[in-house]
């Protein structure tokens, strides 16, 4: 699996030798082998650009993935009808095509109104964007529900493995 880190942003240092590990282990356990990632960590001003030009949403967002592996371009935040179950994949060697926009800024904001870190929220976002590049979906409440659910199983099996404090 290739995977790219660009920081695009000045508000945090980013350990992008740690953030690599944990993808190559998320990554690992959603038995993901091959493909190619990229993760780029923006400002507000980036997102912001990216939400109101592909998603047509005005403001900001935590996070946006595009998914290249069926249509080039296409985000991912919202296109997907069909719930998978992680593991449901058919293909013998699964691959992943994609690129997830990860806003800092937001990351921080979010930090502080559930009173957990900065670290924790990009590495949520990392999960909610690979998720979304597998088929998950949070357009309506119940689909919502099990991709939290899922997001919050990927999120803590990662916190007992690395000190997101360090990223």
């Amino acid at each position: 699996m290739d995977i790219v880190i660009a920081n695009r942003q000045r508000t945090r240092k980013i350990n992008r030798r740690l953030l690599k590990q944990i993808i190559r282990a998320l990554l690992e356990k959603l038995k993901l082998e091959t493909g190619e990632i990229g993760i780029n960590l923006v400002g507000t001003p980036e997102i912001i650009r990216l939400n109101e030009t592909f998603l047509r949403h005005a403001g900001v967002t935590d996070v946006i993935a595009f998914d290249y592996s069926d249509s080039v371009g296409q985000a991912s935040r919202l296109s997907h009808s069909k719930i998978p179950q992680v593991g449901d994949r058919q293909d013998a060697c699964p691959t992943l095509h994609g690129e997830i926009f990860i806003c800092v800024d937001e990351a921080i904001r979010q930090a502080r109104r559930f009173g957990t870190s900065w670290q924790s929220e990009i590495v949520r976002y990392l999960v909610h964007g690979i998720l979304h590049l597998l088929g998950f979906d949070d357009s309506d409440a119940v689909a919502r529900c099990r991709m939290k659910r899922e997001e919050n199983r990927r999120l803590h099996e990662i916190t007992r493995h690395f000190s997101l404090s360090k990223l």
